[in-house]
C-alpha cells in the first residue's frame, strides 16, 4: 500500500517572508523611505552667522512631520562628514542638518574655534526660527547634536550652554579646550598638531581660512573655559552617547577623563562605548549608524 501524499499550504513560509519583509522595511540601514505625499528631500541652505553665510543642507524625512532634527557637526578640518549617519537618521524619521562653520570649506568669514562654537548657536537659532521650522517640518523641541572629533567637543560645549538641547552624541570627541594642557605633557603630540594647523589653514583659501598661529594662541587663551571635562556637571542631566576609538591616544584620553567626570557628577542618561578602530571609525560605519539610530529612537523621543 502506497503512503498517502498530503499537500499542505506553506502558510508558515509566507508568514516568514512577510515578517522578514516587515522587519526589513522598518530597518533604516537597508530600506529606503516611501515617496508618498510628503517624500524625503534635500534643501540647500544659507545659514547666517555673525554677518557671514554658512553653507549647509538639510536632509528632510518622509512624512508630514514635524520631525525631530539631528545636527551633524564635522571635525577639524572636516574631511569626514558622517553623511552616511545623517542618511540613516533621515531614513529613521529624523531631519538631518549638515553645515560648514565660518571660514571652512567655502563658508564665508574666518575660521576659529570660538567662531565655530558661535556657529553652532547660529545653526540652532536658524532651525528654531518659527518660519524655518514650519517650512522644513522641524520639531524644535526635539533637537540632537551629533559631533565628530572637534565637532564632538563643540557638541558638548554647545549642549552645556543650551538647555533646549537634551540629546548629544559624540564620536571620537576632540577636547580641544584641554589640548594645551595635554600638549605640555605630550610635546610631540603638540608639535604634530601645530604642523597640522599649518597644513590645513590659509588666510585666503583653505580648507580653513585662518592663520595657524592664531589658532594656537586662541587655544592658549581660552582652553580652560572650553575644556569639556570641566563641564561634566552641566551635562549630567542630558541624554549622552559617547563613543571613542582606541586607535588615537588623545581620543581615548578624552573619553576616559570625560566619562569619569560624568559618573562623578551623577550622570543619569549616559551610554558610553569604544571601538577598536581609527579616528574616523573606518571599520565600524554600519555599527555606528545602527547604534546612533537606536539611541536617537530610544533616548531622544518623547
Amino acid at each position: 500500500m502506497k503512503p498517502a501524499i498530503c499537500f499542505r499550504p506553506r502558510h508558515w513560509l509566507l508568514a516568514a517572508l512577510l515578517a522578514a519583509g516587515t522587519a526589513q522595511a522598518a530597518d533604516p540601514l537597508v530600506t529606503d523611505p516611501p515617496r508618498g505625499t510628503f517624500p524625503p528631500g534635500q534643501a540647500e541652505l544659507a545659514i547666517p552667522s555673525h554677518g557671514a553665510r554658512m553653507n549647509g543642507f538639510l536632509y528632510t524625512a518622509a512624512g508630514p512631520g514635524p520631525h525631530p532634527l539631528a545636527i551633524f557637526l564635522h571635525g577639524y578640518p572636516g574631511n569626514e562628514r558622517n553623511l552616511d549617519l545623517a542618511q540613516a537618521a533621515r531614513r529613521a524619521g529624523w531631519n538631518a542638518l549638515y553645515f560648514d562653520y565660518r571660514g571652512s570649506w567655502g563658508s564665508g568669514g574666518t575660521f576659529s574655534f570660538g567662531n565655530a562654537l558661535e556657529d553652532v548657536a547660529a545653526a540652532l537659532a536658524f532651525v528654531r526660527d518659527p518660519a524655518n521650522a514650519a517650512k522644513y517640518r522641524i520639531d524644535p523641541r526635539r533637537i540632537a547634536l551629533v559631533g565628530h572629533s572637534m565637532g564632538g567637543g563643540l557638541t558638548l560645549l554647545a549642549t552645556a550652554r543650551d538647555p533646549g538641547v537634551t540629546c548629544a552624541a559624540t564620536l571620537a570627541a576632540w577636547n580641544f579646550g584641554g589640548a594645551p594642557a595635554r600638549w605640555k605633557a605630550e610635546p610631540a603630540e603638540g608639535k604634530e598638531m601645530a604642523d597640522y594647523f599649518r597644513a590645513t589653514t590659509d588666510p585666503d583659501a583653505g580648507p580653513l581660512r585662518a592663520k595657524a598661529g592664531d589658532l594656537e594662541a586662541e587655544l592658549a587663551a581660552h582652553g580652560a573655559e572650553w575644556d569639556v571635562v570641566a563641564h561634566a556637571a552641566d551635562l549630567k542631566d542630558r541624554h549622552l552617547l559617547v563613543i571613542a576609538d582606541t586607535g588615537t591616544p588623545m581620543d581615548i584620553a578624552t573619553y576616559q577623563a570625560f566619562t569619569a567626570a560624568l559618573h562623578q557628577a551623577g550622570a543619569s542618561h549616559l551610554q558610553a562605548l569604544t571601538y577598536d578602530d581609527d579616528h574616523p571609525f573606518s571599520a565600524h560605519r554600519v555599527a555606528l549608524a545602527k547604534g546612533l539610530v537606536k539611541w536617537l529612537g530610544s533616548e531622544c523621543s518623547p
